[in-house]
């Protein structure tokens, strides 16, 4: 059984677990494992992901997959937001998903919840940054509506690379 719920402080060392992962098993084989240290221990250490989890504006919510805690889902509103794009939108900063559990549609139940998210804030669309050589994300994106709008450079320890900005408008009730 699959259960998404709203994370705490108290999920930090289960976001922690996940976030470093679920980065390593997905990007590792092409980067350097110098890149990939620095990447990891700058954005996925406990004060900065304490931080994150404190954020009002940036709710995150655990994917569990028969009570274990298999991926998750951060989303950025207002100022928390990593790019100025404009008030009326929301960010999928992260949809980090545990290897051993793709293909199983986490993703998708996690991508679900933030666009049931973002009709709540009535927000004109959600957006977010991918790289550009992440094709399974894309694919996925794609497949889901969203389109690239633009880039915008991602800097992962010491190399510089490319991200595809996509969104998605949002259908709200009028």
């Amino acid at each position: 059984m699959i259960e998404i719920k709203k994370a705490n402080l108290e999920d930090l060392i289960t976001i922690q677990k996940i976030s470093i992962e679920s980065f390593t098993e997905t990007f590792s084989e092409i980067n350097t494992p110098e890149n990939m240290e620095k990447y990891v221990q700058e954005n996925f250490n406990t004060a900065q992901l304490t931080l994150e989890i404190n954020n009002p504006d940036s709710p995150f919510y655990i994917a569990f997959c028969d009570n274990e805690p298999v991926g998750y889902l951060k989303l950025n509103l207002g100022n928390a937001q990593t790019e100025t794009i404009k008030d009326e939108t929301i960010e999928i900063q992260r949809i980090y998903v545990l290897k051993a559990f793709h293909g199983k549609k986490l993703g998708q139940l996690l991508l679900d919840q933030a666009l049931k998210v973002a009709k709540e804030n009535a927000v004109d669309y959600i957006w977010l940054g991918v790289w550009e050589e992440n094709l399974r994300a894309i694919q996925f994106y794609t497949k889901n509506g969203f389109v690239t709008f633009d880039k915008h450079i991602f800097i992962l320890g010491n190399d510089q690379q490319t991200d595809l900005l996509m969104k998605l408008p949002i259908k709200t009730k009028s």
